[in-house]
């Protein structure tokens, strides 16, 4: 297919938060024919996101914040409940997902595992995300969590019984693909 494909021309549309790009490219169609096509594509970096999880207790540790586009877009009170997540910054995956835990949740995990990685919205989104588990105890809580105030992060750390976590995601509480692809990953594999 790449030698099909050309990028033709490529603007910067945007690069107030992240980088928004309308790049035209040219491509050979399945019959032989010169397609010239456009798109917008959004370039905020790669992620890494994580559940912690508690095997004896049966919980999850997850996060609730304040998300403006779930806001613009009919979520009544903007507020998601995710797991934890963050972008890499010139981190590798593993280091950046150590770093966000404790940020966010006040956990320190000793072991994390990497499962998978995704892309998130691939239609328009550049992004890949790593996904992690790890398991937590008290004896982990460093801190109290709740993202870093010279980010203007506001979050508040939730411990929730696993089942309640599967209710939830059923019922439209939670409705962040990260967090409900994490939990249905303990969910099938019997780990909760």
């Amino acid at each position: 297919m790449l030698k099909n494909f050309k990028i033709v021309k490529t603007e910067i549309l945007s690069d107030n938060w992240y980088v928004l790009r309308k790049i035209t490219y040219e491509y050979l169609d399945k019959n032989g024919v010169l397609q010239t096509q456009q798109r917008e594509a959004y370039d905020r970096g790669n992620g890494a996101a994580i559940l912690l999880y508690n095997e004896s207790q049966k919980t999850v540790i997850l996060t609730r914040q304040f998300r403006l586009p779930t806001f613009v877009n009919g979520n009544e009170t903007g507020m998601m409940i995710e797991a934890c997540a963050g972008l890499l910054d010139e981190d590798n995956a593993e280091d950046c997902i150590r770093r966000e835990t404790e940020e966010e949740t006040g956990y320190k995990v000793s072991e994390v595992r990497k499962i998978f990685e995704a892309y998130m919205s691939p239609g328009s989104v550049t992004e890949i995300l790593h996904f992690f588990i790890a398991e937590y105890s008290k004896e982990m809580k460093i801190g109290e969590g709740g993202g870093l105030e010279d980010e203007q992060e506001n979050i508040e750390v939730l411990e929730i019984g696993f089942e309640k976590a599967l209710k939830m995601v059923e019922n439209g509480e939670i409705k962040d693909a990260k967090t409900i692809m994490l939990i249905q990953y303990l969910k099938i594999k019997g780990i909760l």
